[in-house]
């Protein structure tokens, strides 16, 4: 028999800290230019035209290394990561049978899905995905989410889900939030988390845009970057999470520049956790498919001072409930 939420919750939590993986299109599209940070976020939430659409031939990491994310990610102490496999934009880093505007039409035709999930395996971390609902190219947003979009989602989340051996969590974005997706009148929280479960019982959605506590999450997820705070009495279960750059995705330069400290890291893992809350740090790697060096060395200074807390043995009273 598997385990009931709460446990599935509470390893979760005991992870404590985790690496968030910024890689797909809007590392290449959007690294030099200065009105776009991450994605268009104007075309879908002040509805003007799009201007940058994507062509899968410029997706072209020469060098992608996981195995070096992977050892990074180790060297800093985090037992669990996630990758973009389908950021807003809609680009697959998969070869999706559902849509061409995948790596499959890439100069570099890498699944760079099962590459990161092996690399971080090997390493002993749980290997989650991160899935935006939200879809640019697939015309999926605030307009709705018609049958044909529904049946879309849920062929590419069956191929994650059934493709790739056991999937932990899945972090799930542009979805009834406040930078755009569908609304969950249009697919709701159960219908997605049934497909989920249909597939992989134990694997957790967590709901980046939820801003209602467990009811649409399985996990209460803050984007800390994005402004969203845990108070200082939020009992868990939690994730929550930030940027060592000034964007997600990488930009021309980042390998050059003064990341934030140790220390601000280690203040927020602590922070984080104490409020039974799992911290994740993003980690962008360049056009080429590496981390650059002052990310690496970042991530090798953070594990020297970074100290996991004993596990969370019982349910603290307020821990939230569905």
């Amino acid at each position: 028999m598997g385990k009931n939420l709460i446990e599935l919750q509470k390893d979760f939590v005991n992870l404590r800290f985790g690496m968030f993986i910024h890689f797909n299109s809007a590392t290449f599209q959007f690294r030099s230019n200065p009105d776009v940070v991450d994605w268009e976020f104007d075309h879908e939430n002040q509805g003007v035209p799009r201007r940058f659409p994507f062509d899968p031939q410029s997706w072209n990491p020469v060098r992608l290394d996981c195995a070096q994310w992977a050892e990074a990610g180790k060297a800093a102490g985090v037992e669990f990561a996630a990758l973009t496999a389908k950021h807003h934009e809609g680009f697959c880093l998969w070869p999706t049978k559902y849509t061409e505007h995948c790596v499959r039409n890439s100069p570099v035709k890498t699944d760079v899905v099962r590459e990161y999930l092996e690399a971080f395996r090997v390493q002993g971390m749980k290997a989650g995905l991160y899935f935006s609902i939200l879809d640019l190219t697939q015309g999926i947003n605030r307009g709705g989410c018609s049958p044909e979009n529904k049946e879309y989602i849920k062929g590419q989340v069956t191929e994650l889900l059934t493709g790739y051996g056991e999937i932990p969590f899945l972090i799930v974005d542009g979805w009834q939030s406040p930078w755009g997706g569908p609304s969950y009148e249009d697919l709701s929280f159960e219908e997605f988390d049934g497909w989920v479960k249909g597939l992989q019982p134990e694997c957790l959605v967590l709901n980046i845009g939820s801003l209602d506590g467990l009811r649409h999450s399985d996990i209460v997820f803050h984007e800390c970057a994005a402004g969203q705070r845990f108070e200082g009495g939020f009992a868990g279960p939690g994730a929550s999470c930030h940027v060592l750059t000034k964007s997600w995705f990488w930009r021309d330069g980042d390998g050059d520049k003064v990341l934030k400290p140790a220390d601000w890291a280690i203040d927020w893992i602590k922070r984080s956790n104490s409020c039974n809350t799992s911290f994740i740090i993003n980690g962008s790697p360049n056009t080429d498919g590496l981390l650059d060096d002052n990310m690496v060395e970042r991530f090798r200074q953070i594990g020297e001072k970074y100290r996991k807390p004993a596990p969370l043995e019982e349910i603290p009273e307020g821990w939230a409930v569905r």
